[in-house]
C-alpha cells in the first residue's frame, strides 16, 4: 500500500461516525436501532442478529461499527469470500467474547457448508462439530458466547431463505436525500479542516449520487484541486473546475455511466437488453453493473429494469440531447 493510499484510508476511517447520534441520514433505521440497542443493553443481552442491505457506499460497514460502539463491545470483522472452511468460522465464533459483534461483509457469498455451521451458532449459540469419519463419526455441541451477527450485502436476493430467516433485525439502506448528503459534506469538511463556502457544499452534494462514500471521495478530490489550483478554499468555481477535470457532471455521472447509457441507446436501440449482453458489450462484470451503476440510474429515472431487460428512458435520451423513439418510453 502506498503512503498516499494509507493516508486516504486513515482519512476515510476518521470521517466515519462512531455513534448513532453522529450518523447522518437513514432516520427510521437509526431510530429503530436505538430502541433495539437500548433494550438489549438494559437486559444485558446480545442484540438480535442484524442484516443490512442496499447499494454500495451507503454506510453498512459504518453502521455495523456504530452498533458495536453503542453496545460497548468489540467488532470482529470478516467477509463471506474470506471464510473458506468450516474450521475458519468455528475458530472465529469460539473466540468471541460475550455480546461481541461479528461483522460479515458480502454475507451472500458464504458457501453452503459455512452456512450450516452458522445456523446453530445464530439460533442456540452452539457449534456442531463432527469428530471422526465414517460410521464412528459423532457430533459434539460446543457452546459459544452469545453474540450479534451483523451481515452486510448488496445482493439480499442471493441470501438463502434459512439464513435470512435467522436475522431478527433487517434494514434496507436507501440513497441519501440532498439535505443529508449536504450535511455529510459539511461534517467531513470540518473534520478535514477545509474551508468551504455554503454554495460549494451544495454543489458537491448534488454530484454525490446520494452516497456518502462518493460524497467523501469527491470532497477529497476537490480539496486537492483547491490546494493546487486555488488558495485552498473550496468555492463553487473550484468545485465546478475540479468536477470538469474529473469528468463528473451535475448528475454525478462519470464516463462509465455515460458509456452504459449510450450502449443501451446506440447498440441495443434503447433496449430491452439482458444483463449478460450489456455486460459483454461494456466489457464489465454483470455484478458491477447491478451493484455499482444500475441502482442509481434506476433511482433517478434514466434506466428501467423490466422482465425482458434494461430499457433507456426518455430522460436518458434527453440527457444526450436526443429524442426518444415514439416520443416516450419504449
Amino acid at each position: 500500500m502506498t503512503a498516499a493510499r494509507a493516508e486516504e484510508d486513515a482519512q476515510d476511517e476518521g470521517l466515519r461516525p462512531r455513534r448513532l447520534d453522529d450518523y447522518i441520514g437513514q432516520d427510521k433505521i437509526r431510530e429503530q436501532l436505538h430502541v433495539a440497542i437500548t433494550a438489549a443493553s438494559q437486559r444485558g443481552e446480545a442484540l438480535d442478529h442484524t442484516l443490512l442491505y442496499g447499494p454500495p457506499g451507503l454506510g453498512k460497514t459504518t453502521l455495523a461499527y456504530v452498533i458495536a460502539h453503542e453496545l460497548g463491545v468489540a467488532v470482529r470483522a470478516t467477509a463471506g469470500p474470506v471464510i473458506e472452511k468450516p474450521g475458519d468460522l468455528a475458530g472465529i465464533l469460539s473466540n468471541l467474547q460475550p455480546r461481541e459483534v461479528l461483522f460479515i461483509d458480502e454475507i451472500h457469498r458464504l458457501s453452503p457448508a459455512i452456512e450450516e455451521i452458522l445456523y446453530p451458532a445464530m439460533e442456540d449459540f452452539e457449534l456442531d462439530i463432527v469428530i471422526g469419519q465414517g460410521p464412528g463419526a459423532r457430533s459434539v455441541k460446543v457452546p459459544v458466547e452469545p453474540f450479534t451477527l451483523v451481515g452486510a450485502t448488496t445482493r439480499a436476493g442471493l441470501l438463502t431463505s434459512p439464513l435470512r430467516a435467522r436475522f431478527g433485525i433487517v434494514h434496507r439502506l436507501d440513497f441519501y436525500t440532498a439535505a443529508d448528503t449536504e450535511e455529510i459534506v459539511r461534517r467531513s469538511a470540518r473534520i478535514l479542516n477545509v474551508p468551504m463556502d455554503h454554495a460549494a457544499g451544495l454543489e458537491v452534494a448534488a454530484r454525490a449520487r446520494g452516497t456518502p462514500r462518493i460524497v467523501n471521495r469527491l470532497l477529497r478530490r476537490v480539496r486537492d484541486y483547491a490546494q493546487v489550483r486555488a488558495d485552498g478554499r473550496i468555492t463553487v468555481d473550484v468545485v465546478r473546475a475540479a468536477m470538469e477535470l474529473l469528468d463528473v457532471d451535475r448528475f454525478g455521472f462519470d464516463d462509465s455511466d455515460r458509456r452504459l447509457l449510450l450502449t443501451v441507446i446506440d447498440k441495443f436501440n434503447g433496449g430491452p437488453v439482458g444483463l449478460g449482453s450489456l455486460a459483454a458489450a461494456l466489457h464489465e462484470e454483470a455484478d458491477a453493473i447491478e451493484d455499482m451503476y444500475e441502482p442509481y440510474l434506476i433511482q433517478i429515472g434514466f434506466v428501467e429494469r423490466t422482465p425482458r431487460g434494461r430499457i433507456a428512458t426518455a430522460r436518458a435520451y434527453e440527457y444526450f440531447g436526443r429524442k426518444p423513439p415514439g416520443g416516450g418510453l419504449f
